[in-house]
């Protein structure tokens, strides 16, 4: 019995990794860790300066933090380690990013969630800090919004 239970705790924990033990540094200097997170539902969106398809979402990720973020919805932009840090500032300030933007120099965040391998990718996290969904590509904002609306509720 006590082995069946902990093969079926092992398989769950395998389906939904969760962020424990994360620990990001913000563009800031600002430091956010797995724990902040727990009680938010998340979203990590990984991206680079120089791909399409994230800075066509982006407008659509501002407005959506925007209108969730009171409810519960944290957003952090993890911008690939290959994106020099520069331009990562650069495009902050310009678009006037409300949320975090972190810089994964080390690619210790995309390892976290199976070394991300294209942009733009983002995570979805629920309020106890386990995956729920992997989106890959730009972010269908219509159906994404309908899910967060129920998810936050």
């Amino acid at each position: 019995m006590l082995i069946t239970f902990v093969a079926i705790l092992l398989f769950v924990s395998l389906q939904n990794p969760s962020i424990k033990g994360l620990n990001m540094t913000t563009i800031n200097g600002k430091t956010i860790t797995s724990e902040q997170l727990l009680g938010k539902v998340t979203l990590i969106n990984f991206w680079a300066t120089d791909c399409p398809g994230c800075i066509n979402e982006m407008p659509d990720l501002v407005k959506t933090y925007n209108q969730y973020k009171d409810q519960g919805l944290e957003v952090i932009a993890v911008a690939m380690f290959y994106d020099p840090p520069s331009r990562v500032i650069s495009f902050t300030k310009n678009n006037n990013l409300p949320f975090p933007v972190v810089l994964d120099s080390n690619k210790e965040i995309m390892s976290k969630f199976n070394n991300i391998k294209l942009t733009p990718t983002s995570i979805v996290l629920d309020k106890n800090g386990y995956v729920i969904n992997t989106i890959v590509g730009e972010i269908d904002f219509d159906d994404f919004n309908k899910t967060l609306t129920k998810v936050l509720n």
